[in-house]
């Protein structure tokens, strides 16, 4: 990584509880690249005033991450239609002092629901109502998917997000299986307050057939550990994690790295 200058130019991270895994990737690939480039992730204690700071200072791309991915809307100049079919934002782009937001968590979704080859037969339960579950409920509306529940405790945002796309809404689980079931919960991450929750019960996750957690720190979270014993073929959120920060990277940068390059990237996140 290059000596900090001050022709350096600087991409960042807004989240409650940053991790070190976008940091890792994006100035990996910009010392591969050769890049004037350094990432740096932040928990905002004032996001108006975060916003406000890529403007003033020239920042020029930053991501966004749980809970700031609806509340950001307000605060950017226009919408990618990528974060305006969904209403979510995880990624900003910041041209001489013009503000635009995408969602590269929907690319994310997408490809890896159509790289696994889930079919799109399957009956799934989604749990979770935010901005990440937005961008999965919509991935899986386009890929095909039709029997699909959002399990979300909040009726009025997972009642909306569910008939928004046409699926059903369920407060709990009430006993329910599906052949996907998906977390798009912070249960499980690393840092809060239900670590070694299982987002799903062992009897559900028993009787899945493929168990995706988009929570991408740790790699392992106790649903995917248990998918695993299980022996469930699984997609993690560290997955997620790469793909969507290797669509910012090329937003921010205009560069898109090659496969290899990207692979080496994505070791040395996981290598923290």
């Amino acid at each position: 990584m290059p000596i900090l200058n001050k022709d350096m130019t600087l991409c960042i991270s807004l989240s409650a509880r940053p991790s070190n895994n976008g940091t890792r990737f994006h100035n990996h690939l910009y010392d591969q690249l050769g890049l004037n480039w350094i990432y740096k992730a932040f928990a905002p204690t004032d996001l108006a005033q975060a916003i406000a700071g890529v403007r003033g200072l020239g920042i020029r791309g930053c991501a966004v991450s749980m809970p700031y991915k609806e509340d950001v809307i307000a605060l950017v100049d226009e919408l990618d239609p990528s974060a305006k079919a969904i209403d979510s934002v995880n990624t900003i782009v910041n041209t001489n002092g013009r503000l635009l937001a995408y969602n590269t968590d929907y690319t994310a979704i997408e490809q890896l629901l159509a790289s696994n080859a889930v079919p799109t037969n399957y009956s799934v339960l989604v749990q979770g109502a935010g901005g990440m579950a937005k961008a999965t409920v919509a991935a899986l509306r386009d890929a095909g998917f039709t029997d699909v529940t959002v399990i979300a405790r909040n009726e009025a945002t997972g009642r909306a997000l569910a008939e928004q796309y046409g699926f059903r809404w369920q407060a709990e689980l009430r006993g329910g299986t599906a052949d996907l079931i998906i977390n798009v919960t912070p249960i499980g991450m690393a840092g809060g307050p239900e670590t070694d929750s299982l987002a799903f019960p062992e009897t559900v996750i028993a009787a899945a057939k493929v168990v995706f957690d988009v929570v991408a720190l740790p790699a392992e979270t106790p649903l995917i550990t248990a998918a695993r014993i299980a022996g469930k073929p699984v997609i993690t959120g560290a997955e997620v994690a790469t793909i969507q920060a290797l669509e910012q990277f090329v937003l921010y940068t205009g560069v898109r790295p090659t496969d290899e390059q990207v692979r080496a990237a994505e070791e040395f996140m996981r290598a923290q």
